[in-house]
């Protein structure tokens, strides 16, 4: 007797859960947009409402909002007990408007450019060139971005990320030994603020873009912090860098490929004093690159800047010495990033 054998079949089969995961991925971060957008987390900031009363604050319709609200409970922004819906943790510390570490301008910012850059990929694939749009539908927002409300959302949607970032960087760098720094790309000035908060013997520069400084100009004063961070103007590869004892460069090098960066570097070892340190971090890949959250960060890059991608921290020494610095040490940052320093060897 035989037996024919079902080539449909296999002896174990393999749970497609995972690939059906992935394939809607996108479904939970367009929840998150669309809350934000409609209001559902000021409007539950004072309380708990059920799901009538959310819809009469955020004028949404009764009929689809209750799938709504209890997928954000599922997504961990929300909480519901008794059929009513409050805010999670996370999301009354983030997600409520005119709250000190609100990132509600952030989450829309990317709204409007991730979706439109990362529907370009299968184009930037094939053709291996970033996938420019619109300044005003899409792109590079730190570079391209022209509309100065949507930059002035964004850069404040940012502050409560660099408030954690200068937290750290007071923390962590032994400021007692300098007297100044200067934070490249340093937009409004909010991690210069928070670095000379922490250390008052400090002063700082911000430089970036001449067209960021009203942005600048606006924060610092509320701030209270004008008399203790400067503004410069201009562009990194043409106009002179501020001299300083410690140079920071967050979120710079990615933008840019290998040539550029090194360019990049050795001006700034000619603006750092001797004796003098550079920090750098970036969501830098790990060694063995198999962490998808950081190569996922570098394809982005590639997507919206020629050239630019995510590096490794041996990557990221071996620059920095063929710039002139000698490399200090390399550790985590805030769960997300990589610290990277080197010191400029003082004079004989």
């Amino acid at each position: 007797m035989t037996t024919t054998e079902d080539p449909t079949r296999t002896e174990a089969a393999v749970d497609p859960g995972p690939l059906i995961r992935l394939m809607i991925a996108d479904c939970a971060a367009k929840t998150l947009h669309s809350a934000v957008a409609v209001g559902v987390f000021g409007a539950l900031s004072a309380g708990p409402l059920d799901a009538p009363a959310v819809a009469a604050r955020t004028g949404t319709h009764d009929e689809m909002l209750p799938d709504f609200l209890d997928a954000l409970a599922g997504l961990g922004l929300l909480e519901r007990h008794d059929g009513r819906y409050r805010n999670s943790e996370l999301a009354q510390t983030y997600l409520v408007p005119d709250s000190a570490a609100y990132l509600g301008g952030f989450v829309e910012l990317t709204n409007e450019t991730l979706y439109g850059t990362w529907g370009r990929l299968t184009e930037a694939l094939r053709s291996g060139e970033a996938q420019h749009l619109d300044p005003d539908k899409g792109g590079f927002v730190g570079d391209r971005h022209t509309d100065p409300a949507k930059m002035k959302r964004f850069l404040a949607g940012l502050d409560a990320y660099s408030d954690r970032m200068g937290a750290e960087l007071a923390r962590r760098v032994d400021w007692s030994r300098y007297t100044s720094v200067t934070d490249l790309g340093g937009a409004r000035g909010n991690l210069a603020a928070v670095l000379t908060r922490a250390h008052p013997h400090l002063t700082a520069t911000c430089f970036d873009l001449e067209r960021t400084r009203p942005l600048f100009t606006e924060h610092v004063a509320a701030l209270g912090t004008t008399d203790r961070i400067t503004f410069v103007g201009g562009d990194f590869f043409t106009d002179p860098l501020p001299e300083s004892d410690v140079v920071v460069l967050g979120h710079i090098l990615h933008g840019f490929g290998p040539e550029k960066r090194l360019v990049l570097l050795r001006r700034v070892h000619e603006a750092v004093r001797p004796g003098g340190t550079v920090l750098v971090y970036d969501r830098m890949i790990d060694d063995d690159r198999s962490d998808p959250e950081r190569l996922l960060s570098s394809l982005h890059m590639r997507l919206v800047s020629p050239g630019g991608s995510e590096y490794r921290v041996a990557d990221c020494r071996d620059l920095l010495r063929a710039a002139g610095f000698v490399p200090d040490g390399a550790e985590p940052l805030l769960g997300t990033h990589t610290l990277v320093s080197a010191h400029k060897e003082a004079a004989a």
